[in-house]
C-alpha cells in the first residue's frame, strides 16, 4: 500500500489455512486487543496504539480481507469464521488475559471470542457497535445488500468505504487520513470483504449467520463481571443511541460516556476525550500508568 498517514507500524502475519492474517503487536504489558469493523481496518486504532504502547501490549488484527491481510476471493467471510480467526490468532500469541476493545462489526466478532473465554477478559472497551440481534438497518446500508446494485456500489464504485470517510465522522477528515482509511480497498478484488460483511448482517432467523449472532448475544451474560468502558458517538446514523442504551441496560455498571457531537468513527471525532478515559480505565485494571 501507499504511504499511510499516522501509521508508523510494521504489520506481522499469521497463517490461517494458507491465508495471511495481518496484525499489529506493539508494546509490552497488559494486552489490549482492538477489533475493528467494516469498512475500516487496524488503522482505526492507530492513535490508541501510539498512546498506549509504552505501557500496554497493543494487538490489533486486520480481519481476513481487510487492511494488510490477504483478500481471497473464494472465502467464507462470515461471523463465525471471523470469530474463529480471532481465537486462533490470540491462541497463537498466548493471550491468557486481555482488555478487549471493539467497534462496529468488531463488537460481534470480539464479543463472540470473549463469550467463549470470559476468564481471559480483564475488561471491555465498547465503541459504537452491537453484539446482539436488532431489526434496525439504515436504508443506505440496506441498498448495499441488493443484488447487482450492491456489488456495483461496494466493489465497483467503492461507495461503502468512500462514503464512510464522510458520513462516519462529524468533523471532516483530513484528505490524507481519508486516503489511508481507503488504501487497502483500491480495486474490485480488494473490496471483497467489504461486500461480504454487508451481506453477512443477520436480520432474520433464516440468515446463515443468525445462529452465530444468537450465540454471541447469549455469551454476553458470561461477561457481566467484566469492567466496561462505553464510549459512544451520538451522531451515528447506523449504531444510534438505541444501541447505546441497550449496552447500558445489559451492563448497568459500565462507565458510560456519550459524545453527542461525535459520529460512528468516534475515535476520529472524540479522540482527545477518549484517550484519558481509556488510560484511567486501564490503570484501574492494573495495566497502565
Amino acid at each position: 500500500m501507499a504511504e499511510l498517514a499516522e501509521y508508523p507500524f510494521t504489520p506481522r502475519f499469521f497463517d490461517i489455512d494458507g491465508h495471511r492474517m495481518a496484525y499489529l503487536d506493539e508494546g509490552y504489558g497488559l494486552p489490549v486487543v482492538m477489533v475493528h469493523g467494516n469498512p475500516s481496518w487496524s488503522y482505526l486504532y492507530r492513535n490508541l496504539v501510539l498512546g498506549l504502547r509504552d505501557r500496554c501490549r497493543c494487538i490489533v488484527p486486520d480481519h481476513m480481507g481487510c487492511g494488510f491481510s490477504d483478500k481471497p476471493q473464494a472465502y467464507p467471510y462470515c461471523l463465525a469464521t471471523h470469530i474463529d480467526n480471532l481465537e486462533r490468532l490470540l491462541d497463537h500469541l498466548g493471550i491468557t488475559r486481555c482488555v478487549l476493545a471493539v467497534h462496529d462489526w468488531g463488537g460481534a466478532i470480539g464479543m463472540g471470542w470473549a463469550g467463549r473465554h470470559p476468564d481471559r477478559v480483564a475488561g471491555l472497551v465498547v465503541f459504537n457497535t452491537a453484539a446482539f440481534r436488532s431489526h434496525r438497518l439504515p436504508l443506505r446500508i440496506a441498498v448495499c445488500r441488493w443484488p447487482l446494485l450492491g456489488p456495483l456500489l461496494v466493489r465497483g464504485l467503492n461507495g461503502f468505504a468512500r462514503a464512510a470517510t464522510i458520513m462516519a465522522v462529524n468533523r471532516p477528515m483530513r484528505p490524507q487520513i481519508a486516503r489511508s482509511f481507503l488504501a487497502p480497498y483500491d480495486s474490485w478484488q480488494n473490496r471483497i470483504a467489504l461486500l461480504r460483511f454487508v451481506q453477512d448482517i443477520p436480520m432474520h432467523p433464516d440468515h446463515p449467520s443468525w445462529p452465530a449472532l444468537v450465540a454471541v448475544e447469549e455469551g454476553l451474560a458470561r461477561l457481566e463481571h467484566c469492567p466496561m468502558l462505553l464510549c459512544w458517538g451520538g451522531r451515528d446514523f447506523c449504531f444510534n443511541d438505541h444501541f447505546y442504551e441497550e449496552w447500558r441496560r445489559r451492563f448497568p455498571r459500565a462507565r458510560a460516556h456519550h459524545f453527542p457531537h461525535a459520529g460512528h468513527y468516534v475515535l476520529e471525532d472524540a479522540l482527545a476525550a477518549i484517550q484519558p478515559l481509556m488510560a484511567a480505565f486501564l490503570c484501574r485494571l492494573g495495566g497502565a500508568r
